[in-house]
């Protein structure tokens, strides 16, 4: 009877035992992940996630634990990715209730903080210094940098003044400014490139053109046609090629210290253990229970689901295999999903059917790996349309689909399925974060712009040079032309001669120490201009006198006027317009042309433009009165066109008056 009693109690025991594990709900939510990360905070207060080794290597939590050292109380990090732009809210406050310790806990990804909260001690400015971050960094600083400055700005005691100032500089307008980047990237490197070369070809070529142009200049000035300037310009043709390229060299040197960058980010590149840890989580989950939900991710099964389709995957006649995990450009296959597969299926040597299911996007990627199985029914399954508007909630949906297509899918002979193509390898970390060299990519195409720019600014300097010197031709003739015009008329020519006559004497009267030989020739200048304006020696005026006669007297009295101001001025005078004054140069000569007189004496304005010919009013002997050459009017003046002096000038004058 006792007996009895007893095993009715144990029965009675068991049912009510029972009842409420029969009785939870069918949506009771699996595990989450703050209880996961707790549990690993428990044995290290920094946890580096395995999912981001190319942006954030595990191997690199010490130097996270170093500077949490810094902060002076008990921190606790955690590095996720931020795959949905955001870590989730309250996440920190989970960890902190499952690991109920003390403490500063920051939460990180791989582009920027994420939170930062206080439990149980006291930080001051720790929200401050966390709004100084985000602010103050730019939209590249990695995880590590971003921890660094989150522990200076906190450490520095003035996490309040920065965060006001970070946000009166960067969080005001819509269109504030951003802080300017701290790594140099691929495209950065090409605009390098290209701007090295546009430098290195042009700034040389563009010297070059214009020391060439200026020194064909400065020897075709007067006065430099001789042996000295020939000996200077062959010891400068050979040097300015030289210099060009020694200044190509010091650009190009120049561009590689202040383009010194050779890996984009902050350096830390992973190590094979950083590029296999998840491929080894993930495969050790799965060599013992065909689904694995990644545990630091918000799961989008909760526990009754994850229980059936274990249940489900279990039953299959072939295997297959569930992996519930995000995927990133920074996880160890760089996004690349078939690859992700493949990886596993070497870890675990096993022939299986891999499926990958985006916790976030709720996708599934579906490869064969030695089952034969036809995988068309899945793959179709795996593309139905969500039923909500979260893919992630029709995840449970569309993995049960999968698993009928799966138990119903045949399977081909072996010989008939060939295996599937192994994907390419992800791409080396430290090749991805290599930059390519400066004189490299666009640096050629950099060269040819620079060339043409070169050639066109020498264009745009020649002919702003050439428009100068026309405008100041202009400027000079217009100045010229009340002075010396090419016209002149008889009553201009008598009173501006007497006015150059009167100050040419006032100017000796007042020059005592003038050379003997530039006085003489003042003096006989005088005398000769005085005989042409008065007829003779006695002072009696002449209204006659032909305009020949009083155009060569007022280009006596300027040369008298020349050799006062400057004793060594020439002998000869512009025979295009002998009222121009003194004339040091000679005129260009004109090729092709055969035979031509020697050059003659210009001034400066009509050598480099060559000035019309001082026409006279009067009778050339052959008809009436009019504007002709003064070439062909009677008279001294004339011979200037055979190259007369003013010397000799002077002389015919006083012999055609009789004077000695």
């Amino acid at each position: 009877m006792r007996a009895g009693m007893v095993l009715v109690a144990g029965w009675l025991a068991v049912l009510f035992a029972a009842g409420p594990a029969a009785a939870a709900p069918a949506g009771a939510a699996a595990p989450g992940p703050s209880a996961y990360l707790a549990e690993q905070l428990r044995h290290d207060p920094v946890y580096v996630t395995d999912q981001l080794p190319r942006a954030v290597p595990r191997s690199t939590a010490p130097d996270f634990a170093a500077q949490a050292r810094r902060l002076g109380v008990p921190a606790y990090v955690v590095v996720l990715p931020d795959l949905s732009g955001g870590l989730r809210s309250g996440l920190l406050a989970g960890i902190h209730d499952h690991l109920g310790r003390k403490g500063l806990y920051v939460a990180l990804s791989e582009s920027r903080l994420s939170e930062v909260q206080t439990y149980g001690v006291s930080v001051p400015g720790a929200q401050d210094a966390a709004t100084a971050t985000r602010y103050e960094l730019p939209y590249d600083a990695t995880a590590r940098e971003t921890f660094r400055h989150f522990v200076d700005v906190l450490t520095s005691g003035r996490a309040a003044q920065r965060a006001e100032a970070a946000r009166a500089a960067y969080g005001g307008a819509s269109a504030a400014p951003e802080p300017p980047p701290l790594h140099t990237t691929r495209t950065d490197r090409e605009d390098q490139s290209f701007l090295t070369g546009v430098v290195v070809a042009g700034v040389p070529l563009t010297a070059l053109l214009i020391a060439g142009y200026a020194g064909r200049r400065w020897r075709l000035r007067p006065g430099r046609s001789g042996t000295k300037a020939a000996r200077a310009a062959r010891r400068v043709r050979p040097a300015a090629p030289l210099g060009a390229l020694a200044l190509a060299g010091l650009l190009a040197f120049t561009a590689t210290r202040v383009f010194d960058a050779t890996t984009t980010g902050d350096g830390s590149v992973p190590t094979a253990a950083d590029l296999r840890a998840r491929i080894d989580r993930v495969a050790g989950g799965l060599r013992h229970d065909p689904l694995y939900v990644d545990p630091e991710s918000p799961s989008p099964l909760d526990a009754a689901e994850q229980a059936r389709l274990r249940r489900r995957l279990a039953a299959l006649p072939v295997p297959v295999l569930v992996a519930v995990v995000p995927t990133s450009l920074d996880d160890e296959s760089a996004g690349n999903k078939d690859l992700f597969l493949a990886s596993l299926h070497d870890r675990l040597r096993r022939n299986a059917v891999f499926v990958l299911a985006e916790p976030g996007s709720g996708s599934l990627d579906v490869a064969d790996h030695g089952t034969h199985l036809k995988t068309g029914a899945l793959e179709a399954a795996s593309r139905e349309p969500a039923a909500g508007p979260n893919p992630a909630d029709a995840l449970a949906a569309r993995l049960d689909a999968l698993v009928a297509a799966a138990a119903t899918a045949p399977v081909s002979a072996a010989d008939r399925t060939p295996p599937a193509p192994a994907p390419p390898p992800a791409e080396d970390p430290a090749a991805q974060q290599a930059l390519p060299g400066l004189f490299t990519g666009d640096f050629r195409p950099g060269l040819f712009i620079g060339a043409l720019a070169a050639l066109l600014v020498f264009g745009l300097v020649v002919a702003v040079r050439s428009a100068v010197r026309w405008l100041h031709g202009v400027r000079a003739r217009a100045r010229d032309t009340a002075a010396s015009p090419v016209e002149p008329r008889p009553s201009w020519l008598r009173r501006t001669a007497r006015v150059e006559c009167a100050a040419l004497g006032a100017e000796l009267a007042r020059s005592a120490e003038l050379p003997e030989a530039a006085r003489r020739r003042a003096w006989e200048c005088l005398d000769a201009a005085a005989l042409l304006i008065d007829g003779d020696s006695d002072g009696r005026p002449d209204a006659d006198a032909t305009s020949a006669s009083l155009a060569c007297a007022l280009v006596l009295a300027r040369a008298g006027r020349a050799a006062v101001a400057e004793p060594a001025a020439p002998d000869h005078v512009c025979y295009r317009n002998p009222l121009h004054g003194p004339a040091a140069e000679r005129e260009r000569r004109r090729p092709g042309r055969g035979s031509t007189p020697p050059p003659r004496p210009v001034c400066a304005a009509c050598r480099e433009t060559p000035g019309p010919i001082l026409r006279l009013y009067g009778s050339d002997g052959t008809g009436p009165r009019r504007y002709a050459p003064y070439t062909v009017h009677p008279g001294p003046l004339a011979r200037l066109v055979q190259g007369t002096g003013i010397d000799q000038l002077t002389r015919e004058v006083r012999e055609s008056f009789g004077v000695n």
